[in-house]
């Protein structure tokens, strides 16, 4: 239970020279990284699976429902963000509030969101990009597109047995290079990218726009059908939980805050701004797409765009929509392996990771180590690993941070009330408690197996936390 005090995390923040990161992130930047993670292929795939099994038409309103329940969360974040702007998140909040061994728990917890989330949507790229070549009648060799444990289809019709998922390892061996480079060589890749899948975005919203039907949301919100979660206003609630998946990346703005050249002012702008963006975009894509094609239409299908645009002339448009999938899922692996390595950066100068973890390049300013660690890691993952067994990027565990920085904010307003702030969260105790509780009801109403994987996950975790970090805490030596 021992906790790491604000002034100690502030001489942290406040150190410079060549073993500490390179501040050279501006408000502009943190905003990209922020849409970047968040616009990815989930919202083209989760929109109609939410809109047909939960929400109908309104999955509009879960939406924003989940938006509500992120903005308490990321209030939460941008004030702690602005007092202590130190890489590491949500890791580095629980500890400066509820103590090391909740620290080590949501730490451990975002090493579950961004290293296997990275693996599985590498596996996912990887996917899309046979498809978009095909399109153009390239056709890579079947057996290193896939794992060993998978059997696919060649180009003659052929089941051929996978060797290894090559492009899926290439990829993030390309953004591993990347991010070594540097920060600002990061997030100028990131801000390309963002710019030309937020075009396409708003290219879809244009043109899907002439050709919305309003019998299409009659009704807006379905009657329930007797079963919880299945439309009426649970299944408002239950669509909420499950495009919460798409709002995930705000949180990894504040791994960076050890980067930013203003924390104060541009890491509030950061989480907030990216959050604020994101919403406005989904709300309208969630209405078109909706306007275009009966929510009916989208059930069981991971690709419930192609079905919006068959109702238009417009058929070059689901070729670019998987050229939007390849490009947003490319800058998220780019901002999970940033989080990632920042989050490990900030465990292992606290001791309770390896010291490799923390060593800096002395030209590129970045925990160069750590990346290629976690890109042989990842790696092998990516390429010899089903992405059925891989697992899919699950909600929980970012909840599960959400509430534990929420909970912060209010021991801190209890214990330090004078501590200075450059940025504070509105309506104390208010907003905290609603961050809470609205987190609270989308885990509940996530399946019990997600729950089972967490458990097992922090199980392990703390095996390794009692077995090596907790005699090796820089914080217990002092």
């Amino acid at each position: 239970m021992r906790i790491k005090s604000l002034d100690l995390l502030r001489q942290e923040a406040a150190q410079s020279g060549e073993s500490t990161l390179k501040r050279s992130l501006g408000a502009f930047n943190l905003v990209a990284i922020g849409i970047g993670v968040i616009i990815g292929a989930g919202l083209f795939s989760l929109t109609g699976l939410a809109a047909a099994n939960h929400a109908g038409p309104a999955v509009t309103l879960s939406f924003v429902v989940a938006a509500v329940g992120c903005a308490f969360s990321a209030l939460c974040y941008a004030e702690f963000a602005a007092m202590v702007p130190v890489a590491g998140s949500a890791y580095t909040y629980a500890y400066a509030t509820l103590g090391e061994l909740f620290a080590w728990i949501i730490g451990w917890d975002l090493v579950l969101e961004y290293s296997v989330g990275a693996a599985t949507v590498a596996i996912s790229w990887s996917q899309y990009l046979t498809r978009f070549l095909s399109y153009f009648g390239l056709h890579l060799p079947p057996r290193f597109m896939a794992s060993p444990f998978e059997t696919v289809m060649g180009a003659d019709g052929t089941a051929v047995s996978g060797f290894v998922n090559l492009p899926a390892v290439l990829i993030v061996v390309l953004i591993t290079g990347i991010i070594i480079r540097g920060t600002s060589g990061s997030t100028l890749f990131n801000s390309i990218v963002v710019t030309l899948k937020v075009l396409v975005v708003l290219v879809f919203i244009a043109l899907g726009w002439q050709y919305i039907d309003p019998v299409n949301y009659q009704p807006y919100i379905p009657e329930n059908t007797g079963t919880f979660g299945e439309f009426g206003w649970s299944g408002v609630l239950r669509g909420a939980g499950v495009v919460f998946f798409v709002f995930i990346g705000f949180d990894i703005v504040a791994t960076m805050a050890q980067e930013a050249r203003n924390p104060q002012r541009d890491m509030p702008i950061g989480i907030l701004g990216s959050l604020v963006v994101c919403t406005v975009l989904f709300v309208l894509f969630g209405y078109v797409m909706t306007g275009m094609a009966n929510y009916t239409e989208f059930k069981n299908s991971a690709a419930p765009v192609a079905i919006a645009i068959a109702k238009t002339p417009y058929r070059w448009l689901g070729q670019l929509i998987i050229g939007a999938i390849l490009i947003g899922y490319t800058s998220v692996i780019l901002v999970d392996l940033l989080g990632q390595s920042r989050v490990f950066f900030s465990m292992s100068r606290d001791g309770l990771l390896p010291k490799a973890f923390s060593e800096i390049h002395p030209r590129f300013r970045t925990p160069w180590k750590a990346n290629l660690l976690l890109c042989a890691f990842i790696g092998l993952f990516a390429g010899f690993v089903p992405i059925r067994v891989v697992g899919e990027m699950t909600s929980i565990g970012t909840l599960l941070a959400f509430v534990m920085v929420c909970v912060g904010i209010l021991i801190l307003r209890k214990k330090q009330p004078d501590a200075p702030r450059s940025f504070r969260t509105p309506w104390v105790p208010v907003v905290p408690v609603l961050g809470i509780l609205t987190c609270m009801v989308m885990m509940v109403s996530l399946p019990g197996d997600t729950w089972l994987r967490l458990v097992v996950w922090l199980a392990i975790g703390l095996v390794i936390y009692f077995l090596y970090g907790r005699k090796r805490s820089k914080l217990r030596e002092s």
